[in-house]
């Protein structure tokens, strides 16, 4: 058999050893004889003694050197290769002395000490790992024999027993202080062989900031080309070789436990240098808007981080160490390591969902809400399924609770505008704050059209915020006919909720107008904020598409409507004292008492409507401009008509200066006073 004849060879092997230590003595009394017969050849005698002793020395020594570590090798693998179950399971006495000299040599070697630092020499490298290997499948053999044996064998051969186990514990002993020193190493190269810390993505990040209903802006071109994790595939194929003898070795939960303390601290290193801090659920709740919204800004250019550079490195990285037989394992390292990392992530999410409401928050809700939308696909293909059903789950159940507190957000919009019921009017019928708000407001808002329009068709399944008064808004209102609603069945529940929006301000704006006495400046007031109100809609395509065409063309017509009633309120009675009509008797004679009560009427009305109106606002250049022509082009050709007329009527001198105190052009040059919100223009004209 294979095995009696490597027993036989390794007998023959000691047989030869012990003959040259027999020939040694027997050539040492020769040389002490020629001593005593002749004292003048001493020295030469004594010099090949010596020589067979060094002879001595080299033959005791080789075992211990270089005896042959290569051939002491080579017949362990002979062994190993031998030793099948087909064995009876005996360790003869001649193998247990030579695993034993071939233990000496390998414990020496694997001592560490006085060894480089691992990689520096690649070929004591390489045979560090062999005898690993071999001592790893020595004891996997003995182990293999004694289990055989037990069960197949009496009990009958304590002695080989008792040496099997002597050199299964010794083996044990040599292989323990073999896994120090690679577990060591292993956290070495881990730690301190990163070649590119200091090109480490998250200090090439922005400063956090606030940013005041502002989309953040996309990913800096080229974040998922930095080389992350950061090491050469030199490390690399060294922790690979480490981990996959330590793992043959059985310390597969040592290795595994280094590798993920090592690169735990690693990552929360690097999202620190990001700014991004753990906070629990109460912490967040409890900060302040301005320090929330920050922390947002950080959170979003974290996650994004997370999902294109640093768990795909930890994922090349796992694979590339735990390669070969075990992607079991690095996939589980690789889940528990950034399982870790996403908790803290949606944690975060989940503070911010769960915090005190309020309008402002929307948008950076939005941010977050599109942020896992986009990111978390990218994701999928790093986890396993089991870890992809959780990662899905969890991540869906955070965009729930943002999606569902952006509707209630965005419908709260509705109570804000019902609770707007001050009674004091805006001053010279300027566009009210509510109306500059709720369009600034809307026109954000539409710039996540899209992610709205997604998120009200998911996640709208909560009641509305306030249904009180819906039916007035709902029934009969004049401004609910001209919405784009063509097909008001076919439009998403945020294009009828932004449409409801509309309708509501409109209300409120109508019950505005009439806080003011004067009705011409409710008319203003109304053309101030209809034209406000559509050059916001004119100017943004998101909400334009939304209210449509039809709502634009019946707004400007509603514009023209209010321009109608307030020329007719104001400049309908100054006409009216330019009227021919009563100023001759019926032999046609002019009747001077009653032109004069005309000029003077004029006069008085033309200066107290220059007096109250030129205080009055219209902010938007293009409205005032046509204030002003529309006026100029209907009062001053009629007063240039009657003065033509009437003016010689008068006597000249006192008569003429009394009761004409305007010309032609000094009526335009005051009218284009008007609508500056400017009350010292009446008083420079007095001066």
């Amino acid at each position: 058999m294979e095995k009696n004849n490597l027993t036989e060879e390794f007998v023959r092997v000691l047989e030869a050893k012990e003959d040259a230590e027999a020939i040694r003595d027997a050539d040492t009394e020769q040389g002490e004889k020629r001593e005593e017969e002749d004292k003048d050849k001493v020295e030469g005698i004594k010099i090949e003694e010596s020589l067979p002793d060094q002879s001595d020395k080299a033959v005791d020594q080789s075992p211990d050197l270089h005896y042959d570590l290569e051939k002491a090798s080579e017949d362990i693998d002979r062994f190993l290769s031998s030793l099948t179950k087909e064995n009876n399971g005996d360790v003869p006495g001649e193998i247990s002395e030579l695993v034993e000299k071939y233990l000496d040599l390998v414990e020496e070697q694997v001592s560490g000490e006085g060894r480089a630092k691992w990689s520096l020499v690649p070929e004591e490298d390489s045979f560090f790992l062999e005898a690993l290997d071999r001592i790893s499948k020595l004891t996997k053999s003995l182990h293999e024999v004694k289990s055989e044996k037990e069960e197949e064998e009496e009990k009958d051969k304590e002695k080989e027993k008792e040496s099997r186990a002597s050199l299964i514990n010794r083996i044990g002993g040599i292989q323990q202080k073999a896994m120090s020193y690679l577990e060591e190493e292993f956290r070495i190269l881990l730690e301190e062989s990163r070649t590119n810390e200091s090109s480490d993505p998250a200090i090439a990040g922005d400063s956090k900031g606030k940013q005041d209903y502002q989309r953040p802006e996309s990913d800096s071109a080229g974040l998922d080309a930095v080389d992350f994790p950061g090491y050469s595939d030199d490390v690399v194929s060294n922790l690979n070789k480490i981990a996959k003898e330590m793992i043959s070795g059985g310390y597969e939960s040592e290795c595994c436990q280094i590798y993920m303390m090592t690169r735990r601290h690693a990552l929360e290193e690097s999202l620190q240098k990001l700014g991004f801090e753990k906070h629990s659920l109460d912490d967040v709740q409890k900060m302040h808007w301005d320090s929330l919204e920050g922390e947002i800004a950080t959170w979003i250019k974290t996650f994004k981080q997370c999902s294109t550079v640093y768990f795909p490195g930890e994922k090349t990285l796992a694979d590339s160490v735990f390669s070969d037989y075990f992607h079991s394992i690095s996939a589980g390292l690789f889940s528990n390591l950034t399982r870790g990392i996403l908790i803290q992530l949606l944690n975060f999410v989940e503070g911010i969902a769960m915090s005190k409401r309020s309008a402002e928050k929307l948008f950076k809700f939005l941010d977050i809400y599109e942020t896992l939308r986009d990111t978390v696909p990218s994701m999928v293909g790093l986890f396993h399924d089991e870890c992809v059903n959780e990662l899905k789950a969890e991540t869906n159940t955070a965009r729930c609770r943002l999606g569902e507190a952006a509707i209630f957000i965005f419908c709260d919009l509705e109570n804000s505008i019902k609770s707007d019921t001050a009674k004091t009017p805006v001053p010279g019928g300027a566009v009210h704050p509510l109306t500059r708000y709720t369009m600034n407001y809307l026109k954000y808002v539409c710039e996540y059209k899209d992610t709205l329009e997604q998120v009200f068709n998911e996640h709208s399944k909560i009641e509305r915020v306030d249904s009180t008064n819906r039916q007035r808004f709902e029934e009969g209102s004049e401004t609910q006919s001209y919405n784009n609603n063509d097909n008001d069945e076919n439009q998403s529940p945020f294009s009828v909720q932004l449409m409801r929006v509309m309708d509501l301000l409109d209300c409120n704006l109508e019950v505005k107008a009439k806080l003011y006495k004067d009705v011409a400046l409710s008319n203003i007031f109304m053309m101030n904020n209809g034209r406000y109100i559509l050059q916001k809609i004119k100017g943004s395509a998101e909400i334009h598409a939304v209210m449509g065409d039809t709502w634009c063309r019946k707004r400007s017509s509603d514009l023209r409507q209010y321009h109608k009633n307030y020329q007719r309120e104001t400049w309908n009675k100054l006409l009216g004292c330019l009227n021919h009509e009563g100023l001759s008797n019926n032999h046609g004679k002019m009747i001077k008492p009653v032109l004069k009560e005309r000029f003077k009427s004029f006069n008085q009305m033309f200066d107290e409507i220059h007096k109250t109106q030129s205080t009055w606002v219209v902010s938007d250049e293009q409205l005032q401009s046509e204030l002003r022509v529309s006026i100029s082009s209907v009062v001053i050709p009629a007063y240039r008509s009657f003065l033509g007329r009437f003016a010689q009527v008068l006597d000249p001198g006192r008569q003429t200066e009394k009761y004409i105190k305007f010309q032609p052009d000094d009526i335009e040059n005051y009218i284009d006073e008007l609508f500056d919100g400017n009350p010292t223009s009446t008083a420079r004209r007095k001066l």
